[in-house]
């Protein structure tokens, strides 16, 4: 099974690419995640664009085809404002427009969120839900708030608390057990 993870976040040092990362590793057996990087090249929505006016925009190509070509997708939203960012918004309208179809219709999604606040990106992860759900996806029950995320991770990046190790891939292998019915009727 091939799982996409999507980090809402451009920032170098994020703690929700880390947590895309840390879910590679901690992927069950025969689960391949790979971690998308291309938000920042896709440009600003334009229906303009996306209708055929002009040719749609090479980073935009390869979105739509990793979201399709993957059998479940992990998404990992930052808390901007109460919400989720606009770069993953923009991604999300880009993959889901509804006059060609919505490369979101029927994939498995699961969700989390990482901040350094108490919280964990609760609100965020609930507007996910509700416009992933909006585009056609079956968003996983459960989200995945991770709060005071500068504790659980190293320097580098790397995943140090094993409690949130083992809810991670308590995650996954949710996300694996709801998305195998799905991609096997695919």
């Amino acid at each position: 099974m091939k799982v996409l993870a999507i980090s809402g976040s451009l920032r170098a040092g994020s703690y929700n690419t880390a947590l895309a990362r840390a879910a590679m590793e901690l992927a069950p057996e025969g689960v391949i995640v790979d971690l998308y990087d291309g938000l920042a090249l896709l440009p600003p929505y334009d229906q303009d664009l996306d209708e055929g006016r002009s040719e749609t925009p090479r980073a935009v190509v390869d979105l739509r085809a990793r979201i399709e070509a993957a059998d479940a997708l992990f998404i990992v939203t930052p808390e901007y404002n109460g919400s989720i960012p606009g770069v993953l918004k923009n991604a999300i309208d880009w993959a889901s427009a509804r006059h060609r179809g919505s490369s979101f219709k029927n994939k498995t999604i699961a969700i989390a969120g990482a901040t350094t606040g108490q919280y964990g990106a609760i609100w965020a992860q609930r507007d996910l839900r509700r416009v992933l759900g909006i585009c056609g996806a079956r968003v996983m029950d459960g989200e995945l708030p991770v709060s005071a995320a500068q504790g659980r991770f190293d320097a580098r990046g790397e995943l140090t608390d094993p409690l949130l190790a083992e809810r991670l891939r308590a995650h996954l292998v949710a996300l694996v057990a709801e998305a195998a019915p799905v991609a096997i009727a695919a």
